[in-house]
């Protein structure tokens, strides 16, 4: 654990000149936030440090903003459901509670942020305060829950599992996998799909190095013939062809994987340009919940698609170089 920061988490509905969105209002310490995520650094408008106790003030998303027509510096309300009381107070004080709870508080806040994190489902339904300021308006003494950090964040799962292990008292571990468990899943449906998509396709693409073969074996039968004659074997015939579509594959994988390659390390560049250009959108935030998905270039899947490449192309040659191994000599030179 690298990092830890307490938070509280309420609903409320935020209020603007009739217009009511509902937001999950989270409390957080500031300064302590900004160990454990990059919501402050996300902050297109304001500051998230004026995050301060007792001042109401609220960051929220840019969508959540644009959606109530508010601006850095407007004043808008907050209401909060009545906390349930009086439950140990006997049948009468806790009807009078349970016909209070049906009254919502409303409470102004001050706007003095507005955040950007790429992800619709955030941006549209997440609002920061500072912790103490959540704590009064959802009348608890102190934090509902705790965030760590750790150095390696693929091991979030194990350590939640641990944390849950070795932890007494009914507590809740989540981590960010579970989060985000259906978007996670629909990711990686989708990047399996889209391999065997591409693979497909490199698979018609090797038909080409079939089709190249075919006729240079074609066209040099004669050549194939004298080297028989001279005393080559059906097997040194069948490796010359091999070689010439092994190279021939071998380059065309090489050109291919360096220009995916420079395009996976350039897509943050060239995406946003294309889109300019063409005046379209490729990821909508209201369909696809991002609006951007980084490109994060890992080394086994490009040795994948290399070894995978190269393979086809040697599949590839096996038919012509065995057809070029098969030409009879006497067959071939007869009208030479």
């Amino acid at each position: 654990v690298v990092a830890a920061a307490p938070f509280v988490d309420t609903e409320g509905m935020l209020i603007s000149d009739g217009v009511m969105r509902p937001a999950m209002i989270r409390g957080v310490l500031p300064a302590q936030e900004r160990t454990v995520s990059d919501v402050a650094g996300k902050v297109t408008e304001g500051s998230f440090g004026q995050l301060l106790p007792g001042t109401f003030n609220i960051v929220v998303g840019h969508v959540l903003a644009k959606s109530l027509k508010l601006n850095v510096g407007d004043r808008f309300s907050i209401a909060l459901a009545q906390p349930e009381a009086g439950k140990e107070a006997g049948n009468q004080a806790g009807n009078q509670a349970g016909n209070q709870a049906g009254i919502p508080r409303v409470r102004p806040f001050t706007l003095v942020g507005v955040f950007n994190s790429g992800h619709y489902e955030y941006d549209s339904a997440l609002a920061f305060v500072h912790l103490d300021d959540a704590m009064e308006i959802a009348n608890i003494g102190g934090p509902s829950g705790l965030r760590l950090r750790i150095a390696d964040m693929h091991a979030a799962p194990r350590v939640a599992a641990e944390l849950m292990a070795s932890m007494p008292g009914e507590l809740i571990m989540r981590d960010w996998s579970k989060q985000n468990v259906l978007w996670f899943a629909a990711v990686r449906s989708q990047k399996k799909m889209l391999f065997i998509i591409l693979a497909l396709i490199v698979a018609v693409a090797s038909f080409n190095l079939v089709a190249t073969l075919v006729m240079s074996v074609t066209d040099k039968q004669a050549d194939i013939a004298i080297l028989r004659t001279l005393g080559a074997s059906p097997a040194s015939i069948m490796k010359i062809f091999m070689v010439q579509g092994v190279l021939v594959g071998l380059m065309g994988t090489a050109c291919g994987i360096g220009l995916g390659v420079l395009v996976a390390l350039n897509v943050d560049v060239i995406v946003p340009f294309i889109e300019r250009v063409l005046q379209v959108k490729f990821l909508s935030q209201d369909i696809y919940l991002l609006s951007a998905v980084p490109s994060d270039l890992q080394a086994p899947d490009v040795i994948m698609v290399a070894v995978f490449g190269l393979v086809l192309a040697l599949v590839a040659t096996l038919y012509p170089s065995w057809a070029a191994s098969r030409v009879k000599p006497a067959e071939a030179l007869r009208y030479e």
